[in-house]
């Protein structure tokens, strides 16, 4: 067997985060790629349930001996028994213008001579004599050649089986090509056959027991194939390094090309590279203004040469996820995952996100309390919910939907108290308290509940919108390629089209007349405002009582939801509600925005426009701006980062917030009286806020 070098394959991380290795996570969004992939291995075995196959008949006509035999194999499929050629005649004029196809158990087994050994096998045959048969006969009419059905029989003298045993039969039974070049990666990786046929039922998402081929054939396989998986082994190794190298050779390249562009890898006592990270000049300038929360999705993995791919994303004003930079590790530890967050913060030149949000991970858990300590971590619910069919389906049976809404209900609770109640009580009512995954997800609730992170800021990166453009992302680059240097330029091309696409987003129209929409939407990008636009829509079907003191208690009119607490400080403008959606996603909610509708606010105040959900703060520069204002944007850029930073890190206490504003107060005073020995002023975009 020829040994050919193997395409980079990526696959999604299957290992179950519980630690048990014979514990798997088949993803919800893989079912229609594996839906592809059944398909694939099926075609060539079965026809579609929905495709009907008739009983072949006498002078019945065949373009060629092949599709003949094909449709009988077919119609042998679907009545329980497989076929097989039997004898074939030849002529000189016409070569072979006869073929028998019989039943495979046809005929009768011929006594063979007993090998010298001390206990030979007495294996038995199936064969029986069975009579049911399709023989073909070659004509040529008006030039062109042709078969006929010159006899039929379907006259069985034994059994026919069912469609669970058929599929069974060694004719049906095949090991397709891109089956068998990932058995042999999992074969060199050390996995024992049962567990190889676990993996790739689980990622054809199929039942046990149900692949096209069984246990057997995959051993007989990989006893076949021995040599080749050392020649592969042997392949690969020398193919990752050369494929490294080359990598490494097309990001100093990458240097030249971007000033802005910078990497870092690592190597091993012999000089062999062992990770790699990279970041673009565009993303790094980007971060600036769109680096508070970052996305670091870790789900993929390259099984051709055992590595893992980490991507780092930003949320942008749109709502869109845009590349801040990648890494390939080799493995997943902890100290792996510490030297990539190390690589990004140097990339950063420093700087930390307020919030990374990432996937299920101990040792990634670990590296991130250990680099980024003043940073809040948080587990993307919506890769808990993906893992919860892998993880209680199984258990729960016809359950299992009713208790997965019960379970988003719950996840989506406010109230820490109020979750942790509801929590057990749904664990106790499906019996599931002492599952080893209910455990799991309950010690990481600190990072992935709505209770507990309602006030992390995070920029709108759990909707679906956002998750889908993540997908959309990885899918572009994760396409087969033939080395890593392949992989990068994919990345690269990617990357770019975010910082070059300049396709207008349309105004939304204005619906309540409100001054304070239309000043909301000639600020905000149209993502941002139409985000703001559905809360001040929704605002109004609410009620505020006025309770004293600046405080007001804001409910739903026909109260289908708990109330919330709003505090108006009219001095500083200022507006706090209870639900914290402002700090959560740097979008005022309803209830904020009805106390100010309430006080005959004509403009929301400029402070609850953060930098990132403004129209101007666009990852695409338009011609215009690139020559009139690159000192201007620069300036504006690292003054609204600062002060943004500032204004968030100030409301965590009273005690901040009166140190700051102390201490700003006197800066300003400062830097009134300092002398101008330039006269010429930056064209700055003024901030107006308007005195109500």
């Amino acid at each position: 067997m020829a040994t050919k070098p193997l395409n980079n394959i990526w696959i999604r991380r299957q290992q179950c985060p519980c630690g048990d290795w014979k514990c798997y996570i088949k993803y919800q969004g893989d079912d229609d790629q594996t839906t592809v992939r059944s398909e694939l291995v099926t075609r060539d075995s079965a026809t579609s349930s929905s495709d009907t196959i008739f009983t072949p008949y006498v002078s019945q006509i065949f373009k060629t001996d092949d599709e003949a035999f094909d449709y009988y194999c077919n119609f042998a499929r679907k009545n329980g028994f497989s076929v097989r050629k039997a004898r074939s005649t030849e002529s000189q004029n016409l070569g072979v213008y006869r073929r028998d196809f019989v039943c495979y158990r046809s005929g009768f087994n011929q006594p063979r001579k007993k090998a010298n050994v001390e206990h030979p096998r007495d294996r038995k045959s199936v064969r029986c004599g069975c009579d049911a048969k399709l023989y073909l006969t070659k004509e040529v009419v008006d030039g062109e050649t042709q078969w006929y059905v010159s006899q039929f029989s379907n006259i069985h003298n034994h059994e026919l089986l069912e469609d669970d045993q058929v599929r069974l039969l060694p004719a049906y039974r095949k090991i397709q090509e891109s089956d068998q070049e990932r058995i042999l990666l999992l074969t060199k990786a050390g996995f024992p056959v049962n567990r190889i046929l676990k993996v790739l039922e689980l990622e054809k998402g199929v039942q046990p027991g149900q692949l096209p081929f069984i246990e057997k054939d995959v051993r007989n396989f990989v006893r076949t194939c021995k040599k080749t998986v050392q020649e592969n082994d042997a392949l690969l190794t020398q193919k990752r390094e050369i494929d490294m190298l080359a990598l490494l050779e097309t990001c100093r390249v990458a240097t030249q090309r971007d000033d802005g562009f910078t990497y870092n890898y690592t190597t091993d006592e012999n000089g062999k590279i062992e990770n790699v990270s990279w970041a673009y000049g565009d993303s790094i300038r980007a971060f600036s203004v769109f680096g508070d929360v970052v996305t670091f999705e870790t789900t993929y993995r390259s099984i051709t040469y055992n590595m893992l791919l980490g991507v780092w994303f930003g949320i942008d004003n749109q709502g869109r996820a845009f590349l801040l930079g990648c890494v390939l590790l080799q493995d997943e530890t902890s100290q792996s995952f510490s030297w990539a967050l190390q690589a990004f913060i140097q990339f950063l030149r420093g700087n930390h996100p307020q919030t990374i949000v990432t996937d299920i991970d101990s040792g990634l858990r670990n590296a991130i309390a250990t680099e980024l300590p003043n940073t809040k971590h948080v587990i993307c619910v919506w890769h808990v919910l993906s893992k919860l069919s892998s993880w209680f389906s199984l258990s729960l049976g016809l359950q299992y939907p009713e208790f997965k809404t019960e379970f988003e209900l719950v996840c989506h609770l406010e109230n820490i108290e109020d979750f942790e109640n509801q929590w057990n009580h749904l664990m106790a009512r499906f019996g599931i308290e002492s599952d080893k995954h209910v455990s799991l997800l309950f010690s990481y609730r600190a990072f992935w509940p709505v209770a507990y992170i309602r006030g992390y800021f995070l920029a709108r990166t759990m909707t679906i919108d956002y998750m889908k453009s993540v997908d959309k992302f990885m899918k572009n680059i994760l396409s087969p390629h033939s080395s890593f240097k392949n992989f990068f330029e994919q990345v690269s091309v990617a990357a770019s089209v975010a910082f070059q696409n300049k396709e207008r987003v349309p105004n939304l129209p204005l619906k309540t007349c409100l001054p304070l929409e239309e000043h909301a939407r000639s600020i905000l990008s149209p993502y941002a405002f139409n985000a703001l636009h559905q809360e001040l829509v929704l605002c109004m079907q609410y009620a505020a009582t006025d309770m004293a003191n600046g405080s007001f208690l804001v409910r739903h009119y026909n109260k289908l939801e708990g109330e919330c607490l709003v505090i108006w400080i009219p001095d500083n403008e200022q507006v706090h509600c209870s639900c914290k959606e402002y700090e959560h996603s740097g979008i005022l909610c309803r209830h904020s925005l009805r106390v100010l509708v309430l006080k005959n606010y004509f403009q929301i105040p400029e402070k609850y426009f953060p930098l990132r959900w403004r129209l101007d703060s666009s990852l695409v520069i338009s011609d215009d701006q690139i020559t009139s204002q690159d000192n201007a944007d620069e300036c504006s850029e690292a003054f609204h980062s600062l002060t943004s930073t500032l204004y968030a890190e100030s409301l965590i206490s009273k005690e901040r917030f009166n140190y700051v504003h102390r201490e700003l107060t006197q800066v300003v005073e400062i830097v009134r009286n300092m002398p101008v020995f330039d006269e010429v002023t930056l064209d700055l975009a003024p901030n107006n806020v308007s005195e109500l």
